[in-house]
């Protein structure tokens, strides 16, 4: 390249961390990549990944980026989170359970970058405030140091935003939802479940969160949890002390009634209702907005923002593959940066998009979905050298936990399955997942 350009990559969690590697990887193998300088809010890469205790107001006063809590194990089997080229057996040097806590998932990704040595690219502690394309094509960065407060303007030439969109809760307006006597949280200021002992509890929303942290609170001493869900029961059989019901119809001081006429009376209601997203540095031309969605509206190929090429998006997209989705797009992001892959003109993209779009609306299921994204990831890593994921595999796998889950959603966690890398079974873990409170990395791989 004539000159070498600069690139502003705001996030350092698991998308910006993806497309750093990506770069690194590329110059390592010859070729002359351009600047890539990230900006990460948080003191640490990671992302959702890094628990933090607090709510609200992070220790600089910023919004809390992370929703993670305490006793979270994926809900996912490792097998459909395994980069094929840092499988699990080269991390963990023997087989391990499929089913890993937090501590143990956050240590993986992490280990996956120890083949390259970027974080001297990242300014951690550091907010981007406000992102601006002016006339002469580049961008005006605005970021804060948030220790020093000491505020920069840099120029960019391209823009990747990798800041995900799982930390902006959606709180819907239920009906009557003022008038409640008790404690009503979402789902992103959750860290524990003590406080919902011996409580009746109300789950808003039937995703595999939400019903993940049901079984939480169930496990952990709940006298009673509900889940409500929108648009279709769940099919799992619930075992004692745990129902579902329809979407919620209106409250009344603790009686809340469902569509159909049910009614119950609760002591907390968790919202377990999703995430928006939400850009609040970019101004509105080049903010991608809408619901969460596994074809964004307005990125070309998931990543490219079709109304200005010069900014790309990694990670926008909803994850069902997760880890090895992120991957396939920031190694298509990288090329769209270094100009191996072109990006056509507008009509061109739109006809892309508005394919892939159709497609995605005529999804009526679990497997199509899983389909969808499978023919997704294949599709930009055919331009680019990102380790091939076998998706199939991946899917089936994906499919066999769900028939577990809807078996005995309590001891699905329990299940072993077998790595589409290396063909390594997963063993059984020392105790079954209902009981095994003590979720620390030293207890999970002893």
């Amino acid at each position: 390249m004539a000159s070498r350009e600069r690139i502003g990559l705001i996030g350092a969690g698991p998308s910006g961390m993806a497309l750093l590697r990506a770069f690194s990887l590329a110059e390592k193998a010859g070729t002359e990549v351009p600047e890539v300088v990230a900006f990460e809010r948080q003191d640490d890469w990671g992302g959702q990944w890094n628990l933090d205790w607090r709510t609200g107001a992070d220790k600089y006063g910023e919004p809390v980026h992370s929703s993670m809590y305490r006793d979270l194990w994926i809900n996912g089997p490792k097998e459909c989170m395994e980069f094929p080229d840092y499988p699990f057996d080269r991390h963990f040097g023997r087989p391990v359970p499929s089913y890993l806590p937090r501590e143990v998932m956050s240590e993986y990704i992490r280990a996956h970058m120890q083949d390259v040595d970027v974080r001297g690219q990242i300014r951690f502690g550091t907010a981007v405030r406000w992102v601006e394309k002016h006339d002469d094509g580049r961008f005006r960065l605005t970021a804060q140091d948030l220790v020093s407060g000491e505020t920069v303007v840099e120029e960019f030439d391209r823009i990747v935003v990798a800041s995900g969109h799982f930390h902006t809760p959606h709180v819907p307006q239920l009906p009557g939802i003022e008038s409640f006597r008790g404690q009503v949280q979402h789902s992103s200021d959750y860290r524990s479940p003590e406080g919902y002992v011996g409580k009746r509890v109300l789950v808003v929303g039937s995703s595999y969160s939400g019903q993940d942290l049901a079984l939480q609170l169930h496990r952990a001493g709940a006298q009673h949890v509900t889940t409500a869900y929108r648009k279709q029961p769940q099919g799992v059989a619930w075992p004692q002390g745990m129902d579902e019901q329809p979407a919620v119809q209106r409250i009344e001081g603790n009686l809340v009634t469902f569509d159909g006429g049910t009614s119950a009376e609760f002591d907390m209601i968790l919202l377990c209702t999703g995430y928006l997203h939400h850009y609040p540095f970019l101004p509105k031309e080049l903010a991608l907005g809408g619901p969460n969605l596994l074809c964004p509206i307005g990125l070309w190929k998931g990543v490219v923002w079709h109304a200005d090429p010069d900014v790309l998006y990694v990670g926008a997209s909803q994850q069902l593959f997760t880890l090895t989705l992120l991957e396939a797009q920031a190694y298509f992001a990288r090329d769209v940066l270094l100009g191996r892959v072109e990006v056509p003109d507008a009509e061109e993209r739109q006809a892309d998009m508005d394919a892939w779009f159709t497609r995605m609306t005529q999804i009526d299921g679990p497997p199509a979905a899983l389909a969808w994204q499978g023919a997704y990831i294949q599709d930009l890593s055919s331009h680019t050298d990102c380790p091939a994921v076998d998706v199939e595999a991946v899917a089936e796998t994906f499919l066999q936990m769900r028939d577990a889950r809807i078996e005995d959603v309590r001891t699905f966690r329990d299940r072993q399955h077998r790595s589409t890398v290396t063909g390594t079974m997963a063993v059984a873990h020392h105790t079954p997942w209902m009981g095994a409170f003590d979720d620390s990395a030293e207890d999970f791989l002893r």
